[in-house]
């Protein structure tokens, strides 16, 4: 059964703003020419990016560490070794195979680069997130 009594809300959102700050350096300072190359665009460190490229983030980030946060309660991990093991296994299973598996398609160019970049982003932004939450 899924807990939710047991969530910290202001760990939520710390760790729904550490993986949005992840995000933009990842895709801004860290990656920034090479995901643009993976999805076979020229780079331009000075494009102002639209609304949705700001707020959407942002939301699911939010969704992820709730999603999280439910998970940490209902599986009782407390500590920082299981919030770690939990951000692997999470990363990997599901936030970084997915990312991957939407980058192989006919409308992104380079799905591999587009796999490593972006699924290596959200594998770090899963241990990012249970990582905060284990200090809430």
């Amino acid at each position: 059964m899924l807990n939710f009594s047991d969530i910290s809300w202001i760990g939520i959102i710390a760790a729904s703003i550490a993986s949005f700050v992840l995000g933009g350096l990842w895709f801004a300072l860290l990656f920034g020419r090479t995901y643009s190359a993976a999805l076979g665009r020229k780079h331009d460190p000075n494009a102002k990016p639209a609304r949705l490229m700001i707020i959407g983030p942002a939301v699911w980030s939010l969704i992820t560490a709730f999603a999280t946060a439910v998970l940490m309660s209902s599986l009782g991990i407390d500590s920082l070794t299981g919030a770690i093991g939990l951000g692997l296994f999470l990363g990997i299973g599901f936030l970084a195979a997915t990312t991957i598996n939407t980058g192989i398609n006919p409308n992104i160019p380079h799905p591999m680069l587009y796999g490593a970049v972006s699924g290596s982003y959200h594998l770090a932004a899963g241990m990012v997130i249970a990582v905060v939450l284990s200090l809430f």
